[in-house]
């Protein structure tokens, strides 16, 4: 009997601690005061032309009507490079000038993976190179965007590959930490001026490895998502006090870090959006859960956020579903 006893304490005592101290946390963010947020947006040319629609259209939206003054880009490897060699810089020479025109400040990413499935955007020729030369490949394609954008007015700084560690996407080669360093390395011998930022995964990492190898650190932050083993499930039960102690844990101020995406756009099945009904995609993304995912991120101590979902919501717009996309407008942007 009194074995029993003690292996139920061994047993319970772990899960009681961690009840105590996550309602300890929830508490702490009921009364935690809201920071100002300042809010940008993601944007993929790529797909907002899979959405079917022209993607200087749907830019224009957003920094005209949506007024965003904060823009995260991504020089695609598999756009800027389709051919070795070759690097092509059209569309985001253009999205870089439009912009400039309009004094807003752009968040560059480059690397391997960038935003957007299927995260590692790799040339075609590219995929059948061994590693050795495909590192080389990478790098050389990293030189060449740092060197071509290290003096642009919009630039306000660089991302260096978009979750590198994390294993989630197609066609990825597995990084490593000096690789990483590597690459801001290329980055700054081109760019000694702009801040660089690293990011990594707000719900499946530590941030261990990734919240000090760059000047600024990012987070991702998304409150529903799918998969296909157990459907839809929810972060709520995530106190948004734990970002701001895992910031403290890796010696990072609030202000040193940004949510890097913030989820506003639906995680829904398959990854195709076009095949899924609106109400399927409202049960991951909605005006509701919009708003409580606005006022989590104002709690967790960082003052900017990249929205994640501008092209989505230009596709609710040409619908004439107009609840989001004015809510959106409406946000604070500077």
């Amino acid at each position: 009997m009194l074995r029993r006893q003690k292996i139920l304490f061994i047993f319970l005592t772990p899960i009681i601690l961690v009840l105590i101290f996550g309602g300890v946390l929830l508490i702490i963010d009921k009364y935690t005061e809201k920071q100002k947020m300042v809010f940008g947006v993601s944007f993929n040319s790529e797909f907002a032309t899979y959405l079917g629609f022209d993607p200087k259209q749907v830019f224009a939206w957003l920094l005209d009507d949506a007024k965003f003054k904060h823009v995260r880009l991504s020089a695609q490897w598999n756009e800027i490079e389709y051919t070795p060699g070759h690097y092509d810089f059209t569309v985001l020479d253009e999205l870089m000038a439009e912009a400039q025109k309009r004094d807003v400040k752009v968040l560059l990413a480059v690397g391997q993976k960038t935003p957007r499935w299927p995260e590692c955007h790799t040339p075609d020729w590219a995929r059948q190179l061994s590693d050795k030369n495909y590192w080389l490949g990478l790098e050389n394609y990293i030189t060449a965007v740092a060197a071509r954008y290290q003096n642009h007015p919009a630039l306000e700084s660089w991302q260096v590959e978009n979750e590198p560690f994390l294993p989630f996407g197609e066609n990825c080669r597995s990084n490593s930490y000096k690789q990483l360093e590597k690459e801001i390395d290329l980055v700054r011998a081109q760019d000694a001026i702009h801040l660089i930022v690293v990011t990594d995964s707000g719900e499946l990492s530590t941030w261990r490895k990734t919240a000090q190898v760059g000047d600024l650190f990012g987070t991702t932050m998304y409150r529903v998502v799918w998969n296909r083993y157990t459907g839809y499930s929810s972060w709520e039960f995530f106190p948004a006090t734990m970002y701001r102690l895992r910031l403290w844990v890796n010696q990072r101020l609030p202000s040193e870090a940004y949510i890097i995406e913030l989820q506003a756009e639906p995680w829904i099945p398959d990854l195709d959006i076009k095949g899924v009904s609106l109400e399927e995609q409202y049960k991951s993304m909605n005006l509701k859960q919009l708003q409580k995912n606005i006022d989590y991120s104002s709690r967790t101590g960082m003052t900017r956020a990249y929205l994640w979902g501008g092209e989505w919501w230009y596709w609710l717009k040409s619908r004439g579903i107009n609840e989001i996309p004015d809510f959106i407008v409406k946000l604070p942007k500077d």
